[in-house]
């Protein structure tokens, strides 16, 4: 279910205030967070956010392409391998 339109969109206030502090400073720090669910929003483009995917920081470059997104949908928590049956019938 989407989120309603008079709420509007849905972000943590402290990244929020980090990227403010990113952009004023100038300089180009990787802001880590751990808040999948919080949509991206204008102000975050140029901004490299590294987005916890339950083992590790998945550096993501923010470009106008991705506003409206959670950054969830850009740091991916399962690693698939293919399937190892496949693997088995291709060799004999």
């Amino acid at each position: 279910m989407a989120r309603s339109v008079w709420k509007g969109p849905f972000v943590d206030g402290y990244l929020l205030k980090k990227a403010e502090a990113v952009r004023a400073s100038g300089r180009s720090d990787i802001i880590r967070t751990w808040s999948r669910r919080s949509t991206v929003l204008p102000q975050f483009v140029g901004i490299t956010f590294g987005v916890h995917n339950g083992h590790k920081f998945i550096p993501v470059l923010v470009t106008e392409n991705m506003i409206g997104h959670k950054f969830g949908e850009f740091s991916p928590t399962r690693t698939y391998y293919g399937h190892t049956a496949d693997k088995r019938s291709r060799r004999g």
